[in-house]
């Protein structure tokens, strides 16, 4: 049974006749927005008063498949609870309300909760949660779970039989202070995917600060100190080993929230592209996978094309003009336009928002979780945005901004986005946002969290274009292909669950097709082995296995 969102049709055909008179494209609804009524997550992130920071900060969601049954099941990452005078938080974890859940999707597209029996319910004292990674970090067939903190962080191993457990003492990736968003990828092409995890900046509740009297709203980041992010190297033993300062990584401190992976400069090892808050954006060039340099600044993605800071929240790293160079989104603050940086190739990027329409699009808003994704079909990543201030009353300090604001969705027409109708006018506060295939149906679906709310699920509506989905097998690589190139004709896609903000998406490889009902398919795997694939019939989902070495 679904719980059709209470946004009324008529305001919805009003948005839609505005977007047909501003010249927004087709008017046509993309998605409905109907979330299962058995999916009863309400995120919990306890504002008060003081405007502590990580009130405004948390909401994860996950979408992956746990006891591979084919269908994607959902994890959303909750917060707990903050009182208003915190010394030795707890933040009430144990407490059903401020869970996080799993929810298993069954095979009528129904949901059941099986947050306790997955052994998922412990959250632990001290952690007040933020975002969630996965991956098969094992290479056992079954995937798990990363779920980051302010607080201690925790690796869920998937035990196969429908539980998880709790290794991360044995993996050393508890990583303590504010961590918010994560990612697997194979950095030095060992076969084992490694973790990388951002951390926001040094702070606690003692030395906590708010910023003005009347009203009283969250501070800059600038206020607390910069720290740098972790990264984890697999050691295939079930253990981890710290190499943040021997990679170089360490040596740049920042305020990162968003992290995403390829390989920018398709020198076979997947590079870093790190969102920082009210700062320079960071770019970890892949040294032959013996470390990273950071190359934002001399590569083009540091600063604005007029040298300005943005308060990078939100990333991705995919090719959204079918050019095979993977180019980078990321989301910020109002007045500060959504930074497209398209990848031209020799290492460098230019700041292509204005020529896109993303400028037009996103100027007054506020956006967080974010994918470039074919959600029409048609050949081209379109763009959908998670959206919402940081500040819960901003319309106090600026008329002309508001908290909480509806999804973007903007179509991709041969490189240039137009608005498109996201199915819902709803004003919320969206902080994650995973993207993947629900049911199944070829068409790509989006799950958003809501800061203190309920979750949103896009459903698509479906079109005309024709779509082929990939579940990669790796034989020589990591099991799940992570980090493999695929190319298809024009379009080119990355395999990887990271990007976006807080949150991890379908690992499976959607291309959509247009009008081609054949195509020819290369897979450029982590390993280094091409495979190619000719005349594959479209709208199936495909496995494909990577060749055993010869």
């Amino acid at each position: 049974m679904l719980a059709v969102n209470s946004d009324p049709m008529p305001k919805a055909r009003v948005c839609a006749a505005i977007f047909a008179l501003l010249g927004g494209g087709a008017v046509a609804a993309v998605f409905e927005v109907a979330t299962p009524a058995d999916i009863a997550f309400r995120h919990e992130n306890s504002p008060t008063p003081q405007k502590y920071l990580i009130e405004a900060m948390g909401g994860g969601v996950a979408l992956f498949d746990y006891n591979n049954d084919g269908l994607l099941d959902i994890f959303f990452v909750n917060s707990g609870q903050i009182s208003a005078t915190q010394a030795l938080p707890t933040f009430a974890r144990a407490s059903e309300r401020y869970w996080n859940r799993l929810y298993r999707q069954n095979k009528d597209g129904s949901y059941t909760d099986v947050t306790f029996a997955a052994g998922l319910s412990s959250a632990g004292d001290g952690n007040y949660g933020m975002g969630v990674a996965t991956a098969d970090y094992d290479n056992d067939g079954f995937t798990d779970l990363y779920v980051t903190s302010y607080g201690r962080n925790v690796l869920y191993r998937n035990s196969g039989n429908g539980t998880f457990s709790d290794v991360t003492a044995k993996a050393g990736v508890a990583s303590p202070g504010w961590s918010v968003s994560a990612g697997f990828f194979d950095y030095d092409n060992d076969g084992r995917l490694d973790l990388y995890v951002t951390r926001y900046m040094e702070w606690d509740f003692k030395h906590s600060k708010s910023c003005g009297t009347s009203p009283r709203f969250y501070c800059s980041p600038s206020e607390f100190p910069a720290v740098a992010s972790a990264l984890f190297r697999n050691l295939g033993n079930g253990a981890f080993e710290d190499v943040t300062q021997k990679t170089g990584i360490a040596a740049k401190k920042g305020r990162a929230l968003g992290v995403a992976f390829a390989d920018y400069d398709a020198d076979g090892f997947p590079d870093i592209v790190v969102a920082n808050d009210g700062m320079e954006q960071f770019l970890f060039h892949n040294d032959g996978g013996k470390g990273f340099t950071e190359r934002g600044l001399e590569a083009g993605i540091a600063l604005t094309d007029d040298g300005k800071r943005i308060s990078g929240m939100g990333v991705d790293f995919r090719d959204f003009d079918n050019d095979g160079d993977p180019d980078i989104i990321i989301t910020d603050l109002a007045r500060q336009n959504y930074a497209l940086y398209r990848n031209d190739g020799h290492g460098l990027f230019s700041y292509r928002s204005m020529q896109t329409g993303v400028t037009a699009l996103t100027n007054l808003n506020s956006g967080w979780g974010v994918g470039f994704v074919d959600f029409d079909n048609d050949g081209w990543k379109d763009l959908f945005a998670a959206q919402s201030h940081v500040m819960d009353n901003v319309e106090g300090l600026d008329a002309s901004l508001h908290y909480l604001e509806p999804p973007l969705l903007a179509l991709n027409h041969a490189g240039r986005f137009e608005r498109g109708d996201p199915g819902t006018t709803v004003a919320s506060a969206g902080r994650g946002a995973a993207f993947g295939d629900l049911d199944n149906d070829g068409w790509m679906d989006v799950v958003m969290t809501v800061l203190g709310g309920k979750p949103q699920i896009f459903h698509n509506r479906k079109a005309s274009g024709h779509w082929l989905t990939l579940k990669l097998r790796g034989t020589r690589g990591n099991r799940d292909g992570q980090g493999a190139i695929i190319t298809a004709g024009k379009r080119h896609e990355i395999a990887t669950t990271a990007g976006s903000y807080v949150s991890a998406n379908d690992p499976r490889v959607h291309l959509g097709l247009g009008t081609e009902t054949t195509t020819d398919i290369e897979i450029l795997w982590p390993s280094g082995t091409k495979q190619k694939l000719t005349a594959v019939a479209a709208n199936q989902i495909l496995t494909v296995t990577e060749p055993e070495a010869r």
